[in-house]
């Protein structure tokens, strides 16, 4: 650490810690997080006063449940270092000023099972997002004085099917980003009268954020402007204001891509597939404009279905040279995520994660269906957990794909989560289950891919892997990949590429995603141009 005024080196570091950290209000400390070793849990807060030996710093707070972590950060009054302390299903907040870093810290509301909430200072009073007697969330306020769950009053009610994902809260409004099978919208309301006032949205389908991307978005609490950022498949991210005051949306900043693509030649659009047990499953679709071929175009679908997190229709750029060249790209909104709110999250997790998969496999028979895909010529895409589903579509459907890309996918779930010394296992019992528990072991048993790898015919397969993955380690896709080449009884292509100075977000550098993105894209544009397709060389061309 160095002096700002100086240049002089004040402090040598801290091992073992997170890049979580507040400073007291006279800079002179600050309060930090500490992982475990080995699991690398965020298990401790400590206060550190700069020039001191680490070794000595104050303990302020240990979790010593392993199933949940521990973070902080200063709230957005720049009063309070809030301790967030949660597991998948369940949070705790602890807070204490930082004029007074030694104080107790005090607890928001005792953690109770399956009751998640999140919480920002404004003011005089505590914002709180929760799940409380509502599963799709509602934001709530609190006095400073007492912030418990018995003085909680509701700000903004929640919206059955439509996920409240995050707020921001200012002295004289507050804004919350609402996710709905069509993307993310944001609704803003005053305060304290609660009156809504209407956010345009650039675009029917796509993702409108408040979230802070950059790190100087939204942190005064006078403010009377909210930043925002917008983006879908055709529409490369935009910055925006929207003033409070006079309801209008001021275009600030937009993404360089906004020179070539040109939406014209493209066609967004959504439509839907019906899963086995009759839920109607969202895709979004891009291509181009003209290039539509009678018996289908070769086909890219992604998909993830894990934690909540959806997998939004915003702006990427590596599908282009596909679309360019014949593909339609699809965006399967499978269950796992919050497409279509918490239910949709629900039953994609622990013993209904097999509906994941069969979700991603009714997307496809679907884009076949109506003309959009050839059925010798579809493609798959996921990383991480989407990874595993990857591997479990190789295993379920293998005779549906011409091609699977699993990049540092998670498919030694049973071995994984049978070893509790390992990075994330404890935290993710009530994501994938505990194999201590019978019926979650023998669940996950009948969709691991590793463990259900069979003699068969399987697609040609790009497997990806990070020598530093510390969530997915490098031994998953290596042995996977070595179990399916032991077992597979064709002669499809099995690649595996282990990147060995990448972690868990591939390489590193300012061409390195670029690098790796397009190693992917002409795997996929050779796969679909391998000669078995000759109607085919009309839509697989150069842009």
């Amino acid at each position: 650490m160095r002096s700002i005024a100086t240049g002089e080196t004040v402090d040598q570091g801290i091992d073992n810690a997170s890049s979580d950290l507040v400073f007291a209000a006279d800079s002179d400390a600050l309060f930090y997080v500490r992982n475990e070793p080995t699991t690398l849990r965020c298990h401790q807060v400590r206060l550190h006063r700069l020039g001191t030996n680490p070794n000595s710093d104050l303990l302020i707070y240990e979790e010593s449940d392993t199933t949940f972590s521990v973070s902080i950060g200063l709230s957005k009054s720049r009063k309070f270092a809030l301790v967030n302390i949660s597991e998948e299903r369940t949070s705790e907040f602890r807070y204490l000023p930082i004029e007074q870093p030694t104080a107790e810290l005090k607890v928001i509301e005792p953690r109770r099972r399956g009751v998640i909430y999140e919480v920002d200072h404004v003011g005089d009073q505590f914002f709180i997002h929760t799940n409380l007697d509502a599963p799709d969330f509602r934001l709530m306020s609190a006095p400073q004085a007492t912030p418990a769950a018995l003085h909680w009053r509701e700000i903004v009610p929640e919206q059955p099917g439509r996920y409240l994902s995050h707020f921001e809260a200012f002295e004289t409004f507050v804004a919350v980003d609402v996710e709905d099978e069509s993307g993310t919208m944001i609704r803003v309301f005053t305060l304290p009268e609660l009156r809504e006032i209407p956010v345009p949205r650039p675009a029917a389908i796509g993702v409108a954020s408040s979230s802070s991307v950059d790190s100087e978005a939204n942190l005064d609490p006078t403010a009377t402007v909210l930043r925002l950022h917008f983006s879908n498949p055709l529409e490369p991210q935009c910055v925006y204001d929207f003033d409070v005051t006079t309801a209008a949306l001021t275009l600030r900043k937009q993404d360089p891509a906004i020179r070539w693509v040109d939406r014209s030649h493209y066609v967004l659009d959504q439509l839907s597939a019906i899963a086995p047990d009759g839920e109607r499953v969202p895709i979004t679709i891009v291509y181009r404009r003209g290039m539509r071929h009678p018996r289908g175009n070769p086909t890219l679908i992604v998909g993830y279905g894990a934690y909540g997190f959806s997998l939004r229709a915003s702006f990427s750029y590596s599908p282009f040279p596909l679309i360019d060249r014949g593909f339609v790209y699809a965006i399967a909104h499978v269950r796992g995520g919050h497409e279509k709110g918490e239910r949709w999250y629900a039953e994609g997790r622990m013993l209904n994660k097999r509906n994941t998969f069969t979700d991603f496999i009714a997307v496809t028979e679907t884009l076949i269906a109506k003309g959009y895909s050839h059925p010798r010529a579809i493609f798959a895409q996921g990383g991480s957990a989407g990874g595993l589903l990857m591997g479990a579509l190789a295993n379920l459907r293998p005779d549906l794909y011409t091609g699977i890309v699993a990049e540092v996918p998670f498919v030694d779930i049973v071995t994984t989560m049978s070893d509790a010394g390992a990075p994330l296992t404890t935290l993710e019992y009530n994501e994938w289950g505990n194999p201590a528990v019978k019926r979650e072991y023998d669940y996950m048993l009948t969709y691991s891919p590793y463990d259900n790898v069979a003699r068969k015919d399987y697609p040609a397969m790009f497997v990806t892997a990070g020598f530093y993955d510390s969530q997915v380690s490098y031994a998953e896709p290596a042995k996977w990949v070595a179990k399916l080449r032991a077992t597979k009884t064709d002669t499809h292509d099995l690649m595996l590429k282990t990147e060995m100075t990448a972690g868990h977000d591939g390489r590193s550098g300012r061409l390195g995603s670029i690098e790796q993105s397009a190693e992917i894209m002409g795997w996929l544009i050779a796969h679909a141009r391998d000669g078995r397709l000759p109607d085919m060389a009309s839509a697989i061309s150069r842009p």
